[in-house]
């Protein structure tokens, strides 16, 4: 009886000093762990920044490549009659479009879904101007057609678009 107090004396301290240090060490550890998991996010957050301003600003330079004033601006002189045009704008957009496609990774759902609508509006905006005029007419009568319904509906899916790409880069990024 003597003995198994004398192992209680020894027995119980030295596990009340191991449960301790297995306290401490657990502790030390989970700080460890946590402080690697954050300089991990840092360092991917240093990487992953400049790639999603980037995706920003190629988003922005895409409105505004597609946007119709630039457009007509760019593209006029390569067509010589409206459906010509029509295609080849059309053409310019689509190209545009999947050459950034892959930057919708690094935006929100719904920085993408304006920038698509305003694409697609923009594409809408010239079948509807050339829609009323013959196909052989000079690529000149599109042009100005688009900026007629421009001014009478008072629409300009871009500048819309880009609005809201502007407002959502400041508000995630200053």
């Amino acid at each position: 009886m003597e003995l198994v107090a004398d192992l209680l004396k020894f027995i119980v301290p030295a596990s009340l000093v191991l449960w301790a240090m297995y306290l401490t060490v657990s502790s030390f550890i989970k700080k460890d762990l946590v402080q690697k998991e954050l300089d991990i996010k840092a360092e991917t957050t240093k990487t992953l920044l400049p790639i999603r301003l980037q995706a920003y600003e190629r988003m922005a330079l895409f409105l505004e490549r597609i946007s119709p004033n630039n457009l007509l601006i760019r593209l006029s002189g390569r067509a010589i009659n409206v459906s010509d045009f029509q295609q080849l704008m059309l053409a310019e957009i689509r190209e545009e479009f999947s050459h950034n496609l892959s930057q919708q990774v690094y935006m929100s759902d719904q920085a993408w879904t304006v920038i698509k609508n305003a694409m697609n509006e923009t594409v809408a905006l010239i079948n509807l101007s050339a829609k009323d005029l013959p196909a052989d007419a000079p690529a000149l009568e599109l042009s100005k057609r688009i900026f007629e319904v421009i001014m009478d509906k008072n629409v300009n899916p871009s500048e819309d678009a880009l609005r809201t790409v502007k407002q959502e880069m400041r508000t995630n990024f200053y």
